[in-house]
């Protein structure tokens, strides 16, 4: 079977409510077809969820996390931080703690050895049961539960340098024992999940390689790797396994030389080519799973609307699949302006769609938006 960028494009949209808003399916069911928002701005992640779902606002994604409960902000894939389905946790922990260990860039005499980590994490967990604590708070607890070597400040962080336990956090996200609390005040608080079991290992990386197959496929390997920050290597031995067992199946991509895969039987696809304009934010998870890149960001977009090959550091604008301008808002009071950047045309007809989007991240925002077309002239990630 073979399968063109085209037929991609459009399930990949189709899937991700970016083709039409859903309509009675709720913030963290959105959240799980994405795998993940990325939630190092926050803002950036209620925009993601809100432009996917007809009538939220951020204060919907905001319920979500703080109120329901349904949505926990932690560490996802790559190391970094997302908004992640509370159902889904199982399966995240299992699949993230599974992966192989990535080289560490500090120095020997940094590094935690492997006991000091199972220690560290360990103590990060009993710290936090029942509690909120800030950063400061929390060393003050590893350290008394560990030892003076996890406080050492060693660890280089932001011209400054951060206690030695600080290096394996993201690991206690995985471990499900770490997750952001409610701010106190302008401080960030950090305490324990609600308690889970995680899924065995070969169980959780089978699933969540089928669940990006159906959000994000056809994939390869590399793609896989890179979209969850893992070894190429690794991933491929994954994929292998998973197509002896049956559970995935190979197509021909257009796109990509050799193979790549979907999950076994999902292999429908719509007829029609993708239309529509979106607004996506920046590290929107479409932008950075939807592969081959090259094709998703063409042409003068793989200069303007990456960094040196990195998706996520602009928020673009897709017009029929393909990213085809970048965006900046800037919000006063109660008005957003939004400034696009388009690398080409618009109909009257893509105009008129592009209006609609930009209202609709006012919407989201819970601002007044005033659209600009011209030159973005900030950088990435501003």
């Amino acid at each position: 079977m073979r399968i063109t960028w085209e037929q991609a494009s459009a399930r990949r949209l189709e899937r991700q409510f970016l083709s039409a808003p859903g309509v009675k399916v709720s913030v963290a069911e959105v959240v799980e077809e994405m795998l993940g928002a990325h939630a190092q701005v926050m803002s950036a992640a209620e925009l993601s969820v809100g432009v996917r779902l007809a009538g939220v606002t951020r204060q919907d994604v905001r319920a979500a996390l703080g109120e329901e409960r349904s949505l926990v902000k932690t560490f996802g894939p790559r190391g970094t931080i997302h908004l992640l389905p509370s159902a889904g946790l199982p399966v995240w922990s299992g699949a993230l703690s599974a992966l192989p260990a990535a080289p560490s860039p500090f120095a020997p005499e940094i590094r935690l050895t492997a006991g000091q980590t199972e220690e560290v994490v360990a103590a990060i967990g009993d710290a936090l049961e029942g509690a909120s604590l800030t950063i400061d708070e929390l060393t003050a607890e590893v350290v008394a539960r560990t030892g003076p070597w996890a406080g050492d400040e060693v660890m280089p962080a932001f011209q400054t340098m951060w206690p030695r336990w600080r290096q394996v956090m993201h690991l206690a996200g995985h471990a499900g024992v770490l997750c952001f609390g409610p701010n106190r005040g302008r401080k960030v608080t950090y305490t324990r999940p609600p308690r889970f079991t995680p899924l065995p290992a070969n169980a959780a990386v089978s699933l969540l390689v089928r669940e990006h197959l159906r959000s994000y496929g056809p994939a390869t390997p590399a793609h896989f790797a890179k979209w969850l920050g893992t070894s190429r290597s690794w991933a491929a031995e994954v994929f292998a396994s998973l197509a002896s067992a049956g559970e995935i199946e190979r197509v021909d991509f257009a796109p990509v030389d050799g193979p790549a895969w979907v999950v076994t039987g999902d292999t429908g696809f719509p007829a029609s080519a993708p239309r529509g304009v979106r607004l996506l934010p920046y590290f929107d998870a479409y932008g950075i799973a939807a592969q081959p890149r090259e094709s998703l960001f063409p042409g003068v977009a793989y200069e303007r609307a990456l960094a040196r090959g990195q998706a996520g550091n602009y928020p673009v604008v897709l017009v029929d699949g393909v990213v085809a301008g970048v965006w900046h808002q800037r919000r006063q009071g109660r008005r957003t302006t939004v400034t696009v950047e388009l690398f080409g045309e618009l109909t009257g007809a893509r105009r008129r769609e592009l209006e609609a989007q930009a209202e609709r991240v006012g919407e989201v925002l819970e601002a007044r938006a005033e659209l600009v077309l011209g030159a973005v002239t900030v950088g990435p990630h501003a």
